[in-house]
């Protein structure tokens, strides 16, 4: 264990979970003394822990709750279930104090320069108008919203202005393409539709239109579409059908919303999952379980106070884009940025970092990873004296990035690897301000997750490696996936393998200072000799190599038995030779095990990953094996399964 940073006194104590604590003790009759003790009584009395949360950030209730939970097991707990509250309402409310109302609230950059941003007064404003237009064309509670929208303020404004109807959300990015699309808004029947014309990437621009009149005719329900003019202010919809233009569509003829009080556990946003293996899930959460476990995870976890500026590069087809809009609960200034992370050039997000004051920084491990190879060493080039945090999540930061980070970027910060997914729409393993940081390492579990990984025969383990549990219920579990009446899909996605457990898919281990490592997917362990090998173990042995800028690793079903094959990507004018392919070989065995080591290790010009950055090993394998890979449009790079496909070096 390497210890990189730790809090001094001073930070323990201005941050938000100390002051949690000393809210619990002087409430009751505990005596809880740090994060550790903190957590062992969420998860000892979880029903006074999640009632006391309610009241340290300031949950406002319609409708008090009677009870905290009933039908406490998995799947069938109901949190909260007699209260009623309002999501968008709680993004809101400091637009209604003056001091509070003139602060900025939203910040928009894009990658070509643009800049602009919003106050919390006029953010309230927008909403109030979109929702007049909404209502205009008879949106109400219930109703399904669509947005095939990049990361820009209309997006968030009409995410709130639909959400405080009590109608649900859902997004994608888009760079999906028309099946991704279908796939997905086909199966919730939205009623209307919010687009953009186009988009800049890597400064091309990309025309959507024929995109949107393509959806249009393919999801009958569908009855307005709402186009930002994104791409170009006079944009001609005129092949569109019951279309109109976001600035003739809203109506600005009131200063608030209307905040409509729904269930504790009414439908708010619908999610997806990646559809690499199959169609993709619908995945409903609800008002109440999406805000209150944002809230824990930005306030205790991350430590998010007014006075932060907040950033975390995300499309809107991703929960990281909901989880950075809840933070204006807090009263942060939230950051968003559309474009590619490298245009103009790769020290860009470094660049407005600088100029925004960002105090937390959130991204991907891959991000980080590609930050470094690329030479950028904000720590000689830029002045960030208030950058805090920095966030990572995706897939498991590699140890070198860790070095990296604190080396290249700041030595005094708190760097929170983050794991969770779209499932739960926020975390199991995440950051804490009063903990040290461990390279590696994620910090803790969440507070009132009872995270356990167990074995095949789901009995907890510590500092072993086993399946990603969650033992007890918590109130951020999906409502349910949509159109699944009889919670059959939902049952079989996490409480087949482990019943009443939550089985989340990730194989990991619990280390002796309570801290977790994530070793990959746990669908995508490689077997070799029975032995289970994490993917990211070998990853972050193949990254440390000078000449390899990525990598994937695969199961082949090979002589009755599974081999382990390698694929790099390498830097521009290398080419994989004996070599290169001893020093991958030497670094994993020198590091690891003799098993790890891969049995072949070939080289491919790209690798396939979904739209949120992720790799598909899933794909890989069936594209070596030469099975269909089903619903690839779910990739931002399908056509790059075509270098994994019938490969002569893996035949017979």
């Amino acid at each position: 264990m390497t210890q990189l940073w730790t809090p001094d006194e001073s930070q323990v104590q201005s941050s938000n979970l100390y002051a949690f604590i000393q809210s619990v003790n002087n409430s009751s009759t505990q005596e809880l003394t740090d994060f550790h003790s903190l957590y062992n009584w969420s998860i000892k009395d979880r029903y006074a822990f999640w009632e006391s949360l309610t009241k340290f950030v300031d949950i406002q209730f319609h409708k008090p709750p009677s009870t905290i939970c009933i039908n406490d097991h998995m799947p069938g707990a109901k949190w909260f279930p007699d209260s009623t509250l309002n999501y968008a309402e709680h993004l809101l409310r400091h637009g209604k104090d003056a001091e509070k109302a003139a602060k900025d609230a939203l910040i928009f950059r894009r990658e070509d320069g643009l800049r602009t941003s919003l106050s919390y007064g006029e953010l309230v404003k927008a909403v109030a108008a979109a929702q007049s237009g909404l209502k205009a064309v008879g949106i109400t509670k219930g109703d399904r919203v669509a947005a095939f929208m990049p990361n820009c303020p209309e997006t968030l404004i009409m995410m709130l202005a639909t959400t405080a109807l009590g109608a649900t959300w859902s997004s994608c990015s888009p760079d999906f393409g028309i099946q991704g699309v279908l796939d997905r808004f086909g199966q919730i029947t939205p009623k209307l539709l919010l687009s953009i014309d186009g988009y800049f990437y890597g400064g091309k621009p990309i025309q959507c239109l024929e995109k949107v009149q393509s959806i249009q005719e393919q999801i009958p329900s569908i009855e307005q579409t709402v186009i930002v003019p994104f791409l170009n202010g006079d944009a001609d919809i005129s092949a569109l059908t019951s279309s109109t233009l976001y600035d003739d569509f809203i109506v600005p003829d009131g200063d608030t919303p209307e905040f409509v009080a729904v269930d504790f556990n009414h439908p708010l946003f619908i999610m997806y999952s990646s559809g690499t293996t199959g169609a993709p899930k619908c995945i409903v959460h609800g008002h109440g379980g999406t805000l209150l476990q944002h809230l824990k995870e930005l306030s205790l976890h991350t430590d998010v106070k007014p006075e932060d500026t907040f950033f975390y590069f995300s499309t809107c087809g991703w929960m990281m884009w909901n989880w950075l809009a809840s933070s204006l609960a807090l009263g942060a200034t939230v950051v968003l940025y559309e474009g590619s992370p490298f245009y103009p050039e790769p020290r860009s997000l470094m660049d407005m970092a600088e100029q925004e004051g960002i105090t937390i920084f959130g991204t991907s491990a891959k991000y980080i990873a590609a930050l470094e190879k690329a030479g950028v060493k904000p720590a000689e080039s830029h002045a960030l004296p208030k950058l805090k945090t920095i966030l990572s999540t995706g897939s498991p930061l590699l140890h070198e990035s860790f070095d990296y980070v604190y080396r290249d970027i700041k030595n005094d910060l708190c760097l929170s690897s983050i794991s969770g997914g779209t499932d739960i729409i926020s975390c199991f393993a995440l950051g804490c301000p009063t903990l040290p940081v461990n390279k590696g390492e994620l910090q803790c579990r969440g507070l009132g997750m009872d995270v356990q990984f167990v074995n095949p025969e789901g009995q907890p383990l510590q500092a072993e490696k086993g399946e990603l549990t969650c033992q007890h219920s918590f109130p951020s579990m999906p409502i349910g996936f949509w159109n699944d009446p009889e919670n059959k899909k939902y049952h079989r996605a996490y409480f087949n393998q482990f019943p009443g457990v939550w089985a989340h898919g990730d194989f990991g281990e619990l280390t002796e200072n309570q801290g977790v490592i994530i070793h990959g997917r746990a669908d995508a362990v490689l077997n070799p000799g029975g032995v289970r090998i994490g993917t990211a173990e070998i990853y972050r042995q193949v990254e440390k190599v000078e000449g390899v800028l990525e990598s994937i690793a695969i199961g082949q079903d090979w002589e009755g038995d599974v081999r382990v094959v390698l694929f790099v990507k390498l830097r521009e004018g290398i080419t994989l030779d004996n070599e290169l392919i001893s020093e991958i070989k030497k670094t994993i065995r020198a590091n690891t095990t003799p098993r790890h080591v891969p049995a072949v290790i070939l080289q491919t010009p790209d690798i396939p990953r979904t739209i949120s950055g992720k790799i598909v090993e899933l794909a890989v394998r069936d594209a070596v094996h030469d099975k269909p890979v089903a619903n690839t449009d779910a990739l931002a790079n399908p056509e790059a399964l075509d270098y994994f496909r019938k490969r002569p070096e893996l035949q017979d």
